[in-house]
């Protein structure tokens, strides 16, 4: 089978579906090639080695990697994120078609925006054409508060019902997901719950290192852990003012923030002008250099803004912290909830309600050593059982397996 995986982000940029899963598909005997941009999630600036140019192609580990031209740009501006979107879709359309070899599936991932380039593509060479749905477009859109305009929320939600009734296999990451898009007159027979899975070859569980909790000055603390991008979504604010109610009940209990995003300059200036001695931030890292930092943790937070989208949402981050093996906070309603719940991996509460968030913290610190390394121990088995790559990779394949069948 060949398979062309479109996608407007891929390695060096830190992209867990990105060549781990393309190796993952060349591994089963298929063809796979890729067709992306140039580097520069999620700061937005272009990765060293790398300039804008009309195409350019390389080999990355055996994966044929074609790459076109886009505006580099992932701030606040909703125009910008508008033509870094755009202008990406605009060259897949133009140069995808000379650029790849004829595919049998197209793995589409997540932007509604590709799908016209993935469409044509399939006009020409009779493929098929399976979407991965990460962000469901218009609600995620609207909710980064990037693009207010109603009549634009309107043709946007039009467009995207297409998109999502035209595809010949849908993918997402819940079952909320896949709930929502029945409501929107898609047949449920071609849509697939396949959780997501997490970079495995790059996240590495070692042994807590002292010397480095030390030169970070995160030692004699209760460690909570917020890692990735710290955006609008994220309601990070919510963090900040359940450290204040915590520095004074425990002032034990720390918050290290680690990642990069359109947000963070201000978080850390609200920080300081609150006077908060408990919250620290430390720079992006790498994916493969976040273990040392996982391993000093005592509970890993995740948080995002009280929204119904949000409700039917499993955020990426939730993978990594089940398969590190620690206690995690989900101040999250529905789904992702839910998965913390069924796998008894730590404690859940409310978003956007600081007071409900530094209890959860407190009442972790509370907990005996033991009790929350066993909530570790059971994150990391729900995680092999039910969210590993293995298991996610063997599912896609078998779609899209079913789809190429159809061709012949």
């Amino acid at each position: 089978m060949r398979i062309l995986c479109l996608t407007q982000w891929f390695q060096p940029e830190p992209f867990y579906k990105g060549l781990p899963l393309a190796k993952a598909l060349a591994a089963l005997g298929h063809q796979v090639e890729v067709l992306t941009g140039f580097p520069n999630y999620p700061g937005g600036r272009l990765y060293p080695g790398y300039s804008v140019r009309l195409c350019r192609r390389e080999v990355i580990e055996g994966i044929p990697v074609s790459r076109v031209a886009l505006y580099p740009s992932h701030d606040r501006s909703g125009m910008r994120r508008i033509i870094n979107y755009l202008s990406f879709a605009i060259s897949c359309l133009f140069l995808g078609p000379f650029l790849v070899r004829p595919p049998d599936v197209i793995y589409v991932y997540n932007l509604v925006t590709l799908a016209p380039a993935a469409f044509l593509l399939r006009l020409f060479w009779k493929a098929k054409v399976i979407i991965d749905i990460q962000d469901l477009w218009p609600e995620s859109v609207i909710n980064s508060g990037m693009l207010r305009s109603k009549m634009f929320h309107r043709l946007l939600a039009a467009v995207c019902d297409w998109v999502y009734r035209c595809a010949d296999g849908i993918v997402v990451l819940s079952m909320g997901f896949k709930k929502e898009l029945e409501k929107r007159g898609v047949d449920p027979k071609k849509i697939d719950v396949i959780y997501n899975w997490c970079n495995e070859n790059e996240l590495i569980r070692v042994p807590a290192n002292n010397t480095l909790a030390q030169e970070l000055g995160i030692t004699e603390r209760f460690n909570v852990l917020f890692a990735g991008t710290m955006g609008i979504v994220q309601g990070l604010d919510t963090l900040l003012d359940a450290a204040l109610i915590c520095a004074r009940l425990e002032p034990e209990v720390q918050f290290v923030l680690v990642g990069g995003g359109v947000d963070r300059a201000r978080l850390v200036q609200r920080t300081e002008e609150m006077g908060l001695k408990n919250v620290r931030f430390l720079p992006r890292r790498a994916p493969n250099e976040m273990g040392p930092l996982f391993a000093l943790a005592d509970a890993l937070l995740v948080h995002l803004k009280d929204e119904p989208l949000f409700r039917i949402t499993i955020p990426s981050k939730t993978q990594a912290y089940f398969y590190m093996g620690k206690p995690v906070i989900m101040a999250l309603r529905g789904d992702a909830a839910d998965l913390v719940n069924r796998a008894g991996a730590g404690l859940t509460c409310p978003p956007d309600d600081p007071l409900a968030l530094a209890e959860a913290v407190i009442t972790l610190f509370h907990t005996p050593k033991s009790v929350r390394e066993g909530m570790g121990r059971a994150a990391a088995n729900f995680y092999l059982e039910h969210l590993s790559m293995d298991s996610g990779v063997k599912r896609l394949e078998k779609r899209m397996r079913l789809l190429a069948e159809t061709l012949n």
